[in-house]
């Protein structure tokens, strides 16, 4: 039987959302006590499934079918309201990469804040400098302040960083997508190299990617329905829903 890295029990979130806002400060003095009101949004409902160690394991579903969502309650941004989330080994997120650098500090200096952040130890950062600053293919901007960086640039630092973790589990939500076709494919190279020795939570609008790398399947619909089976399984059913919907529209 195949040790879980992950195990997802019962798990539901509910976000309230607010219906109206009050866009300006004026707005507040003219109308000081009146109520926001609310709805409710469903994003998770009674969920549940697990992940093998050394799985890939990817996630696919329309935007708001809660893809995002259940990957922050892995990584304990989000507290679930209720269900049961187990997890056996060390998770390094890819939520949001570079969200953590300091504009005003430079690459170099970014390296050793975000790689000690995520468990590395200064020697080990060191140690790995080159490397990471070789992956992200930003020689020649170690010592550029961050802020000067397009948002593409950051991510490629980030992920470099963030690969070179004593990570047991990763959790990938679309972080790819900034990244250019070349970095995308230096990546994927990336996630061939380590399958099967670290455990990986992909989620992703790349049907074709997750097709190739994934040994299973979950795919959240819109009506908070689930389905865990096979990739091509997966993707035909996420298809049909989409053109049955896209029909219905």
């Amino acid at each position: 039987m195949n040790k879980k890295a992950i195990e997802v029990k019962g798990v539901s979130k509910t976000f309230r959302l607010p219906l109206t806002r009050k866009v300006t400060v004026q707005s507040y003095f003219v109308n000081p006590f009146e109520r926001q009101e609310y709805r409710t949004f469903r994003a998770l409902q009674n969920v549940n499934f697990s992940v093998d160690e050394g799985e890939f394991f990817s996630v696919i579903g329309r935007n708001g079918a809660g893809k995002s969502t259940l990957l922050k309650i892995l990584a304990g941004v989000y507290e679930q309201d209720s269900g049961k989330v187990c997890i056996n080994g060390r998770i390094v997120p890819f939520l949001e990469l570079g969200v953590g650098f300091q504009p005003e500090l430079t690459a170099r200096e970014n390296v050793y804040l975000n790689g000690v952040l995520l468990g590395l130890t200064r020697k080990e950062v060191a140690k790995l400098f080159d490397e990471i600053i070789e992956f992200s293919e930003l020689k020649g901007f170690e010592e550029v302040p961050i802020k000067n960086f397009s948002s593409g640039m950051t991510v490629r630092l980030g992920f470099s960083v963030a690969i070179k973790t004593h990570a047991d589990i990763m959790l990938l939500d679309e972080v790819l997508a900034v990244g250019d076709e070349h970095f995308q494919t230096k990546c994927y190279s990336y996630f061939k190299s380590i399958k099967g020795k670290k455990t990986i939570v992909y989620v992703s609008h790349n049907l074709v990617a997750v097709k190739q790398f994934s040994d299973r399947v979950l795919y959240l619909d819109e009506d908070n329905k689930y389905y865990v089976g096979p990739p091509d399984e997966m993707i035909q059913t996420y298809a049909k829903d989409v053109s049955t919907m896209d029909q219905t529209n």
